[in-house]
């Protein structure tokens, strides 16, 4: 494991590289870089809300206002890729990435140009009323909440919209978490990008990788329990590492 910036920039430059079938790992440190704020750790939204008051399936399925009440005043709405996200999108053009999987229900990566995202825990644009089914663009219900909340579906008046995140008490998407752990399987590196890699069931796909013979490459604010089985670690902002990483690349 290499962890010295200087030379750790080159290792890591050389390691991505080599990938024929790389993937990324994002995870909420990623987004913090576009303002929007991480929920575990020191200042993090979990330090000043309870999750499972507002963010937990049973206490929605019981008072959905809770969740809408946080949402209207905390969603951030206007955020932008950052420097990150988008060397991301060079990677996987230059053929060195074949997706990006990802525990952030933002859309950055998409709105950054990524061309495969695997969303482990939904997306935060879409809403579903659990009682038609119907879904709806979250800015619809957004404006809804703004004049009533909760909402109640334009559909059927029903009072269960939720968005289509996964919620504390919910599963993984099926068909995502299969998808995922395809891609880890066949994965020759993973690029693991502002995640502790501590929330399981998702931090098990880069474990998975590791099982099948990947080299790991870690950026990330603060240590995480697989730095000691990562070939490289860098310790650092994500949108200021990854375009350093691009530049050795492309002198290479």
């Amino acid at each position: 494991m290499t962890t010295a910036t200087g030379a750790a920039t080159a290792e890591l430059a050389a390691l991505l590289g080599r990938a024929r079938a790389g993937m990324a790992f994002t995870g909420a440190g990623i987004s913090v870089e576009s303002g929007i704020p991480h929920f575990r750790g020191e200042g993090g939204l979990w330090t000043k809300f309870d999750p499972y008051k507002v963010a937990h399936i049973d206490t929605f399925l019981k008072e959905p206002a809770q969740y809408w009440t946080y949402s209207l005043n905390h969603r951030r709405t206007d955020a932008e890729p950052n420097p990150a996200h988008v060397a991301l999108v060079d990677l996987e053009r230059r053929g060195h990435l074949r997706a990006v999987v990802t525990q952030n229900t933002d859309g950055l990566h998409q709105k950054a140009g990524s061309g495969r995202v695997v969303e482990l825990h939904g997306s935060s644009h879409a809403v579903v009323c659990l009682d038609c089914e119907t879904r709806f663009p979250r800015a619809e219900i957004d404006r809804l909440n703004r004049e009533h909340c909760p909402p109640s579906c334009p559909a059927c008046g029903g009072r269960f919209l939720k968005p289509t995140v996964v919620l504390f008490g919910e599963g993984l998407p099926v068909e995502a978490l299969r998808d995922a752990q395809s891609l880890a399987m066949a994965a020759d590196v993973v690029l693991i990008v502002g995640s502790s890699l501590q929330v399981y069931p998702a931090a098990g796909i880069p474990r998975l990788a590791l099982e099948h013979g990947a080299e790991v490459g870690i950026v990330n604010a603060e240590p995480t329990p697989f730095d000691d089985r990562a070939t490289v670690v860098i310790h650092g902002k994500a949108g200021e590492i990854l375009p350093q990483i691009l530049s050795r690349m492309a002198s290479a």
